[in-house]
């Protein structure tokens, strides 16, 4: 596997603060990571109902358009009382083109007098090291929180200002390596890592 990825790695995402916290995360365990926007690659659709459907054409797709192993990461919050929304339309579930306070805004409107506020983030990760893969490896991680009832902290990105651990504290009040040791991605990080290692 290490020879597959000497070269390094196409991150299919063009979230920066996401492909951030992935190089935070895995540090050289992947060689060289180069997010997808620095290679000219488009994002393609996203119609699946599923993270890891999502996670696999992104990769199959990022892997075709560089010509090397790319890594794709999927992830989102889904809320209890909304049947798992926003789910895999996280990042535009105010809109196509919605920023993160469009859509916190939106989630905090729809849960407006709930008392139900359990929700959860999920990240599916699949690495492919070639377009046509037929054994990526998929790593999955979920972590578990309600949402506040008003946004709270300046750190993180995405819903983290709205997501509540059981301490109190949001996502967004947390230290970047604090979030990185329990987070949804670093959950699925380090699972995606011990599958590497296995493998050499």
């Amino acid at each position: 596997m290490a020879e597959l990825l000497a070269d390094g790695v196409v991150v299919a995402s063009s979230n920066q603060a996401k492909i951030g916290e992935i190089r935070r995360i895995v540090g050289s365990a992947l060689g060289a990571l180069v997010g997808q926007n620095e290679l000219g690659i488009k994002s393609p659709p996203e119609p699946h109902a599923s993270f890891v459907e999502n996670a696999l054409a992104k990769a199959r797709h990022a892997s075709a358009s560089a010509g090397r192993p790319a890594l794709a990461d999927d992830s989102g919050l889904c809320v209890e009382a909304l049947a798992g929304a926003p789910g895999v339309r996280s990042a535009r579930f105010a809109g196509e083109s919605a920023a993160d306070s469009d859509n916190n805004r939106l989630l905090l409107e729809m849960l407006s007098g709930n008392n139900d506020r359990r929700a959860h983030y999920y990240c599916a990760l699949v690495l492919c090291t070639a377009a046509d893969d037929p054994s990526p490896i998929i790593a999955q991680g979920r972590w578990q929180g309600r949402i506040a009832e008003h946004p709270r902290g300046d750190g993180g990105f995405g819903y983290d200002p709205l997501f509540e651990l059981a301490d109190g504290r949001t996502a967004a009040e947390l230290a970047p390596a604090e979030k990185d040791d329990i987070s949804h991605r670093g959950s699925a990080l380090r699972a995606l890592a011990d599958q590497l290692a296995q493998l050499q």
